[in-house]
């Protein structure tokens, strides 16, 4: 087997795999050596068939097993031998493979772009600020007061008053297709706060300026995608009975109040807020600091990137984009989005970084843990209730969502990593200071 250099260009490599078909045959010979004692074969006992009508009857079979694991043995050989780490899989053809027949010798180009050297970075030479917001009475207060009004209750209106946008209105109704009542288009002392889109478009909005006591038919026609087959586009009148109308009144701020979320009192609660609130501020303070950080580490090195990545990461940068921009598409079905230069910058960027990351993540030993995937994969899967199971059966068959679930927390724990070697300098700073902080991250 002879591996020639073809091409050494920046990362670009380029080698001729020559593979003799004296190699392929003793090959095809060791497989069929190895699978004869379990050969049956008419005329013959297990194990007994003479290799020359083995390798008559399976040989052409196994040329093709032994001409991937020769080349796939060559290739490995090659990585380990020059330490190269191709940047994405390499490109693998086979010389006028049309024309190849039984008794050539298999010549193979392969090319790759091999993965930079990354530059030593001294972490520790690396100064960083740390905003820090307490959690001050007013944002409690806040807090609370907003707390108060999702825990809202609702009370009487004045006789002969309308009924508002955001108003409950207690009924009794009847639902009718055709003139005939329905399954499950009925209720008594239904409780409907108007707004809240918990019926059918439509319905909410022809009960605003009821009053209690009234009377009312609502007309509407059931979407076209609806659960219910039977009701589906269809129209229905539902008639309603008006008991009842009421309005919303926030929450008293005290102790029962505070026992509805969970605290023993007022001041329990009041606590837990102030505790929720400082690490939603840690939360945001970090998010600031780790930009900060990836600033430096990027005017820090300088090396040269595999186009391939820059290219792909462009790509999909675009593509992200511009369906951003575009959200009433929801497929893929349109034309190629070329990456512009801007794009392509952020994609230099972000390969940069990655790489760098990745070698300071290796030397560091970081590793996810088990635990840590089985988190990532239990919060994704909520998003699909009662399909948690198949969920994480679909990512225990896909590498790919795995290593995609996986990077993210392999960088935040890099970035934790710097952070403790680093010089880190706390700042105490206004709520104010660090939203505006947050907000020139979204707009960079």
């Amino acid at each position: 087997m002879q591996v020639t250099e073809t091409l050494n260009e920046g990362l670009k490599r380029g080698y001729s795999i020559t593979v003799t078909a004296a190699e392929l045959d003793e090959k095809v010979n060791e497989k069929l050596v190895e699978a004869q004692p379990e050969i049956e074969m008419k005329g013959f006992r297990k194990g007994k068939v003479p290799m020359p009508l083995l390798k008559k009857q399976f040989g052409q079979r196994l040329l093709g097993e032994a001409m991937q694991e020769a080349v796939d043995g060559a290739m490995n050989k090659h990585f380990e031998d020059s330490g190269d780490k191709p940047a994405m899989q390499p490109k693998v053809e086979m010389k006028n493979g049309e024309e190849w027949k039984e008794g050539d010798d298999v010549e193979v180009e392969m090319s790759y772009e091999a993965l930079p050297e990354i530059p030593e970075v001294d972490l520790k030479a690396i100064s960083l600020e740390k905003m820090v917001v307490k959690a001050d009475d007013a944002a409690v207060e806040e807090a609370l007061g907003n707390l108060a009004e999702t825990a809202q209750d609702f009370k009487d209106r004045k006789k002969g008053t309308k009924a508002k946008d955001g108003d409950q209105v207690v009924m009794d109704f009847v639902g009718k297709i055709d003139g005939e009542a329905f399954e499950g288009g009925s209720g008594d002392d239904f409780p409907l706060v108007l707004g809240s889109n918990q019926f059918i478009p439509g319905f909410e909005e022809q009960l605003v300026g009821v009053k209690a006591g009234e009377e009312k038919d609502v007309t509407v026609s059931f979407p076209e995608e609806y659960q219910a087959e039977h009701l589906a586009g269809k129209e229905a009148v539902f008639t309603c009975n008006v008991k009842e109308v009421k309005e919303p009144v926030a929450a008293e701020i005290n102790d029962e109040l505070a026992q509805k979320f969970g605290a023993e009192d007022l001041d329990g609660l009041k606590g837990q807020i102030s505790e929720r609130l400082e690490a939603e501020y840690a939360g945001a303070a970090r998010a600031v600091m780790k930009r900060a950080l990836l600033d430096k580490l990027d005017d820090a090195v300088s090396f040269d990137l595999p186009p391939s990545l820059v290219e792909a990461e462009a790509g999909q940068i675009a593509h992200q984009l511009w369906h951003e921009e575009n959200p009433e598409v929801t497929d893929h079905n349109h034309d190629t989005i070329e990456p512009t230069e801007e794009h392509t910058k952020l994609a230099e960027r972000r390969v940069r970084l990655g790489l760098l990351l990745a070698e300071l993540g290796q030397k560091a030993e970081v590793e996810v843990t088990e635990a840590e995937m089985t988190q990532a994969i239990m919060n994704q899967a909520r998003q699909y209730p009662g399909q948690e199971r198949q969920f994480f059966e679909f990512i225990q068959q896909n590498a790919q969502m795995q290593q995609q679930l996986r990077a993210p927390i392999f960088e935040d724990k890099v970035v934790d990593y710097a952070f403790e070697l680093a010089e880190v300098a706390e700042k105490e700073v206004s709520k104010d200071d660090l939203q505006a902080a947050v907000e020139a991250l979204d707009d960079e």
